[in-house]
């Protein structure tokens, strides 16, 4: 075994993980090594931005984890996509740049989060920003995190737009402002030459050269190390070769809400009978660790237009194939600058909820899976999820072995007010549909189908069809209850010299899609070790 010391080892480097290693190796006196399980982000895939149709569900790139059969989905599997590369998700994600709701962060607060307020997390969201409007009270302008205005509007966004004006839903350009309620276009994260801005290329790669920080790429950690209840290293494989890092100061797990649970229990800190059933001992009874699961959930509904006016279309035609590869190569427009969703609602699937509740994606196409290619006929697909659920699922190991995925038990729709807002969404997509900015060009419904129309036919109809957004969160807890992890300084409860930071950390689900929450996360946890260690250092 070979053995290196270092002040600050972070595993994973993904959202969370790029951040903390830039911000973290910015003292040239702290030595940082960033561990990744994947491979380096040279593939142009990563890069141009409708590269997640080559890049995600490849195992080069993606984790490809399944979920159990879930009752909720009547018994299906579904897919679980999860970055295995440098940026993690954030280098295979749909490019949406949304914070989520300010309420959010002040029910952090409020159940007794201390500094997780949304006035407190703001700066935070701002210092990352290079937001190509430029700075004011919401935003940031010169972060290594790009964020630019879509650059592909067409006529079918227009009157998608227009029908949700007409249902009486508002017109908004900033879902990260001051309310996050309406209907527009979303800001996405693509630097100005056209190329997506993942966290390993906003704030990796700018630092890689940094002679304190090393990176080591297809490493895959196999559990932290202790003394007593002091973290003090991890140990590692690279492509096989068993190695061992040690650290003066902290180990900071960025693995995600899959990895950094399990890590945890391969490393003896979790439920202790769970541990035991693997004959791993506990060194730490957490019962919180791998609870607490949140997702949002989607439900696409495919709607047949008369007018060509779709990307189905634009793909049937070789000549505009040529001609997008072309337009993104010159100009860094077009088709392949396109995020996973063009346009947003953020809305109230009721007149009972306070706030928005649900968030539609309009895609201008449709496919049975994105895999099989899009389908030969015009059509859209508006898909709408649940904002904040109030199921709750966990992630367990199914084996102590590093390299063996854990048991992902989701527990979808397991909640009558989950099952009552999927219902009335979907009633709301119809009505939305129907205005006549989009009515008058809809020729059928695709899914659902006309025949699906009693509240028990449209629930089976979310069980059989809906799948995730990719916004998995919660399993390392933030908070001082039973079923916490950590503290609101993101320090595992009962050790020392051990943090995660990474989405794991949420104890709710913000409202909306989580990358950029991940990379707040990051930037705050950077603050707090910072000071953390500087105060140990003075007494």
């Amino acid at each position: 075994m070979q053995a290196k010391i270092f002040d600050y080892i972070i595993v994973g480097a993904g959202s969370a993980g790029c951040v903390l290693a830039n911000r973290l190796s910015a003292d040239p006196t702290k030595r940082v090594l960033l561990l990744e399980a994947g491979g380096r982000d040279s593939n142009p895939w990563l890069h141009v931005p409708i590269g997640y149709f080559k890049t995600m569900h490849n195992p080069r790139f993606d984790w490809c984890f399944h979920t159990e059969k879930d009752g909720g989905l009547n018994q299906r599997s579904i897919e679980w996509p999860r970055g295995k590369v440098l940026g993690g998700s954030s280098a295979l994600n749909g490019l949406l740049y949304i914070r989520g709701q300010a309420q959010d962060f002040d029910r952090w607060s409020e159940l007794g989060n201390v500094g997780w307020s949304y006035k407190e997390v703001l700066p935070y969201f701002k210092k990352s920003e290079h937001n190509e409007r430029g700075a004011d009270q919401y935003h940031g302008f010169g972060g290594e995190l790009s964020v630019s205005n879509i650059r592909v509007r067409s006529e079918l966004c227009e009157r998608f737009i227009d029908a949700a004006e007409q249902h009486g839903i508002p017109r908004t350009d900033d879902f990260n402002a001051a309310s996050q309620e309406g209907v527009g276009y979303f800001q996405l994260t693509i630097k100005q030459n056209g190329l997506r801005c993942s966290t390993a290329s906003g704030f990796l790669k700018p630092v890689k050269r940094r002679e304190n920080l090393v990176v080591a790429t297809n490493a895959l950690a196999h559990k932290v190390l202790f003394k007593g209840l002091r973290a003090c290293g991890v140990e590692y494989s690279v492509n096989g070769d068993t190695r061992v890092a040690h650290c003066s100061r902290e180990v900071i797990l960025s693995a995600g809400t899959i990895g950094s649970p399990q890590l945890l229990m391969l490393s003896g800190v979790g439920d202790a009978s769970h541990l035991a059933e693997h004959n791993i001992h506990a060194l730490k009874d957490l019962i919180g660790v791998g609870q607490n699961l949140q997702d949002h959930l989607q439900v696409r509904s495919i709607y047949k237009v008369n007018k060509p006016i779709t990307i189905n279309d634009e793909l049937r035609r070789p000549w505009r194939k040529l001609w997008m590869g072309l337009e993104y190569a010159l100009f860094r427009r077009g088709p392949l600058t396109m995020a996973a969703s063009q346009v947003a609602i953020f809305t109230r699937s009721n007149n009972v909820v306070s706030r928005p509740d649900i968030q539609f994606h309009l895609q201008p196409m449709s496919a049975d899976k994105p895999a099989d290619g899009a389908h030969r006929f015009s059509a859209f697909t508006a898909s709408v999820c649940q904002l904040r659920p109030s199921s709750r699922g966990e992630i367990k190991l199914r084996s102590a072995k590093p390299g063996d995925a854990p048991a992902i038990i989701p527990n979808y729709l397991s909640t009558a007010d989950d099952r009552q807002t999927v219902i009335d969404a979907i009633k709301l997509t119809r009505s939305i549909v129907s205005e006549p900015a989009l009515g008058s060009i809809v020729e059928q419904q695709y899914e659902p189908g006309v025949d699906v129309q009693s509240d028990q036919d449209i629930l089976e109809y979310a069980r059989n069809r809906s799948t995730t957004i990719y916004h998995p969160v919660g399993t390392c807890k933030m908070g001082d209850d039973a079923l916490s992890v950590v503290d609101a300084r993101l320090r595992v409860h009962g050790l020392q010299s051990l943090r995660v930071v990474d989405c794991s950390i949420m104890p709710e689900i913000v409202s909306g899609n989580t990358n950029a929450a991940a990379i707040m996360i990051a930037e705050k946890a950077a603050d707090m070790i910072n000071d953390d260690n500087s105060q140990s250092k003075a007494t």
